[in-house]
């Protein structure tokens, strides 16, 4: 009778840069959807006014912005409506702002989730960005229907619009990967980022067209939300065609955060237990 052999695995973490394994995050995708449903549902639990929550935050934010900006200020809108040019900045802007907050913190948030059990740790500072996300659908529907109010009529540029969100995520992603994995030890992210945020607002064409940045320009540019925002607000209204060279930059400043954002997270995440 063979004597059975025992034998003792040992799980130990891998140092350096440690390769991002794709297919264990497409083997896990479910469980992207289930931490989103979550939030979700956390969110929307007890409140009166559910999703119109979505739609209040930039629709009163674009009402004072249009009075102190557009009618006292008299900042220029390239020949839109103020209302409609702020707001169709401003949804983009809230998802953006929302979700990076969300983002950097999730994994504090989620603390005793990680302690517990293993799974992708990338996968929660994703997740927490779908909330935001559905905001910003339900959010957009305000946008077309300004759009009807001022007699503005849908452009071609429209189709192109989904790839814009879509690379804001992908910008979202890379910098809640940066702020979620640098909070889990320093715990001064949670409060920085709201005065990030802030002050980044100014620095992004989101109240004004980029035109009027003057020799600030070049640093404009260098933002990445800079090219999004302008391309979002051109496959909405039309009213100028889709500047791919800023876009271009926008998105290399995007892959450069993504990636580099990937490879930072992968390599301190062996730590996250031992410290959250």
């Amino acid at each position: 009778m063979a004597k059975r052999s025992s034998e003792t695995t040992i799980i130990q973490p891998r140092k350096g840069l440690i390769p991002i394994d794709f297919r264990e995050l497409f083997r896990r995708r479910e469980l992207l959807w289930v931490l989103g449903r979550r939030d979700i549902k956390v969110r929307y639990k007890q409140t009166v006014f559910g999703i119109l929550w979505a739609i209040l935050q930039p629709f009163m934010t674009m009402i004072v912005f249009t009075f102190f900006f557009g009618n006292l200020a008299k900042i220029p809108s390239e020949g839109v409506p103020y209302a409609l040019f702020s707001y169709s900045g401003l949804v983009l802007w809230t998802f953006f702002t929302n979700a990076v907050n969300v983002a950097g913190n999730s994994m504090v948030n989620d603390a005793g989730l990680i302690s517990k059990v293993y799974f992708p740790r990338v996968l929660i500072p994703f997740a927490s960005t779908l909330l935001p996300l559905l905001d910003y659908v339900i959010a957009l529907v305000i946008v077309f229907g300004i759009m009807v109010h001022y007699h503005t009529p849908l452009n071609p540029q429209i189709a192109f619009l989904p790839v814009v969100v879509f690379l804001t995520w992908i910008l979202v992603c890379g910098i809640g990967l940066w702020s979620s994995a640098i909070n889990v030890k320093y715990r001064d992210v949670r409060y920085a980022i709201p005065i990030f945020l802030q002050l980044m607002i100014f620095m992004t064409p989101v109240i004004y067209p980029i035109s009027i940045s003057g020799r600030f320009k070049w640093l404009v540019t260098l933002n990445p939300m800079t090219g999004l925002m302008e391309a979002h607000r051109a496959c909405i209204l039309g009213h100028h065609a889709i500047d791919f060279r800023l876009l271009g930059i926008s998105v290399a400043l995007t892959a450069l955060i993504f990636v580099s954002g990937m490879f930072y997270f992968r390599s301190v995440e062996r730590f996250f237990s031992d410290i959250i």
